[in-house]
C-alpha cells in the first residue's frame, strides 16, 4: 500500500458499492468491500481501516451489530458512517446510540459522501 487511507465499505447493493469504490479510489483512498455484515467485521479486523462506511440493512450481521462490534468488542474509535433508507428514524437513533459518527439517508449522493469522507479523514 502506498499509505492511502483505508476504508471498509459495507454495502449489499453491488451497483452502489462499485460506484462508491470508483469515486473514493479516484480520491486516493484504498477500499475494502463487504456485501454482508460478517465479512465487514472480518475486513475491519484484518485491515484496521481509518473509516468504516456501512449500510444498516445487510445479510447475516446488520450495520448496527457492526457498530456495536467495533465499539464494544474491538474498542476502536474509528469513524463510522451509516447509510439507511429514509424513514427509519428509530434505527438511525440506535446507530448513534451505538457509536455511529455520521449518517446518510439512501438514496445517497456519491459526491456528498466523498465530501463527508474527506472531512472525517482530513
Amino acid at each position: 500500500m502506498n499509505g492511502a487511507k483505508k476504508i471498509v465499505l459495507a454495502e449489499d447493493n453491488s451497483m452502489l458499492s462499485k460506484l462508491l469504490k470508483f469515486k473514493l479510489e479516484k480520491e486516493g483512498y484504498s477500499l475494502f468491500i463487504a456485501d454482508n455484515g460478517k465479512k465487514t467485521i472480518e475486513l475491519i479486523e484484518e485491515h484496521n481501516p481509518e473509516l468504516i462506511l456501512t449500510d444498516i440493512m445487510m445479510p447475516f450481521v446488520s450495520g448496527l451489530e457492526v457498530i456495536s462490534h467495533v465499539r464494544n468488542k474491538l474498542n476502536l474509535l474509528t469513524p463510522i458512517v451509516v447509510f439507511s433508507a429514509a424513514g427509519q428514524e428509530q434505527i438511525v437513533l440506535k446507530a448513534f446510540d451505538l457509536g455511529a459518527t455520521d449518517f446518510m439517508s439512501k438514496p445517497l449522493s456519491p459526491n456528498e459522501l466523498v465530501l463527508r469522507v474527506k472531512r472525517l479523514l482530513s
